[in-house]
């Protein structure tokens, strides 16, 4: 089993809906099941499973999530599959989906359940063959390198007035300013949108439940200085803010930890830090788009340390997987944020150029992250790695985020 969470962007480049591609085979180590991968929602629908595992607020914020359906899982028992919000749920179709009286019966229940949906692979010369259908929708994904959306926005907005276009393939700077600028789109989904954009996603907001934590912990007697690094680890804002302050007394340190930079900040200036620092954010906002995917990636990082045979260095793969995007956590290129939290050599050579285990690691989990399958599964099958035992490493990693937001959230 293989699964992702893939953005959706609106015209200001903000997150606004995820799309969960899943595969429940590796088809490289099984050739043989390319052929029955129609078939893979037979029993039950993957995409379903990592909402509840996350939860779909921690998953999406109440933004929607779009979950992959083919035309076995379309008539399965959804309801007994997801505790999530009907209305936060949109079933993406493909052309397997026909407008026939059967499918055109079930589509019709489901929208009376509430669920939303959308489809996608529809050739432009079957759109009439589609109307039944067409009409159904909240969503079309458009490949809009193969339409003119000029023209496209003229014939929707005449004929399914309520029907959102969704622009897939996306994939350039150039691309996406010339969409923008046209308009008819109200969601943009491609490799050129794997991460936000916006100073709004950029800034980082702490996790209050950290913060109370820290400060009964810090406030006792003798704290433990690896408890109180452990629970900053939890949360990218801290960390970063405790890094610039070890490394303007020591500016020649190469942290490769956190309980590493909490031991060479002492106990008396850490609890200072924190009861100085830490008490102005309690009342901040929820954490942001940026705080969600530098978390997932610091946890799945971790947790893909043993496949990866490198189990000595997870604590340093957390860290890896956190500043991954510490260029957009401090609006500064990559280089010139890593100068900022001078960590181990081995941690920026993996950040800046990808080398190393630990760049290894952080390349898999940006092909991961794309659902580049086939490329995952050569990797998988260069480092002798089980499909499954990555499977379970991001799913444990989406179950440590929803807790994690869960404890942040109680006062």
């Amino acid at each position: 089993m293989l699964a992702s969470l893939i953005p959706l962007f609106d015209k200001n480049m903000m997150t606004c809906a995820y799309s969960i591609f899943a595969q429940k085979q590796d088809y490289l180590k099984t050739p043989y099941a390319a052929g029955s991968g129609r078939f893979d929602g037979a029993g039950y629908v993957t995409g379903l499973e990592i909402v509840d595992s996350s939860g779909i607020d921690t998953l999406s914020g109440s933004r929607e999530v779009f979950i992959e359906m083919n035309n076995i899982s379309i008539f399965t028992d959804l309801d007994s599959q997801t505790r999530a919000p009907h209305d936060k749920l949109v079933l993406l179709m493909g052309a397997d989906i026909v407008p026939d009286e059967t499918y055109v019966k079930r589509l019709i229940e489901l929208k009376n359940k509430h669920y939303k949906l959308a489809i996608r692979n529809i050739p432009i010369d079957r759109f009439e063959d589609y109307r039944v259908i067409l009409k159904l929708l909240d969503y079309i994904f458009l490949d809009h390198k193969k339409i003119k959306i000029q023209v496209a926005r003229v014939y929707f907005q005449t004929q399914f007035p309520n029907l959102k276009l969704v622009a897939v393939n996306v994939d350039s700077q150039e691309d996406y300013d010339k969409l923008t600028e046209g308009g008819g789109y109200s969601l943009y989904e491609g490799d050129f949108f794997r991460l936000p954009k916006t100073t709004g996603d950029r800034e980082l907001a702490p996790l209050k439940m950290n913060y109370l934590s820290l400060l009964n912990l810090v406030n006792a007697p003798d704290f433990d200085l690896t408890k109180a690094a452990d629970i900053i680890q939890n949360d990218a804002a801290l960390v970063v803010s405790l890094l610039e302050i070890v490394n303007h007394m020591a500016m020649n340190s190469e942290i490769t930890s956190v309980r590493h930079a909490a031991a060479m900040l002492g106990q008396k200036d850490l609890k200072k830090w924190i009861n100085t620092a830490v008490t102005k954010e309690l009342c901040a906002d929820k954490p942001s788009e940026v705080t969600r995917i530098s978390m997932l990636r610091a946890k799945f990082a971790e947790n893909l340390a043993e496949l990866f045979g490198i189990g000595g260095m997870s604590q340093e793969l957390f860290l890896t997987g956190m500043f991954s995007v510490l260029d957009l956590m401090l609006d500064k290129p990559m280089k010139e944020a890593l100068s900022m939290v001078k960590i181990s050599k081995n941690i920026d050579e993996a950040l800046l150029e990808r080398k190393g285990d630990m760049g290894d690691v952080l390349s898999f989990i940006e092909e991961y992250e794309k659902a580049s399958w086939q490329e995952v599964s050569r990797l998988m099958i260069l480092k002798d790695i089980e499909m499954n035992d990555v499977y379970q490493a991001y799913l444990d990693s989406l179950s440590w985020y929803r807790d994690l937001m869960a404890a942040s959230s109680k006062k």
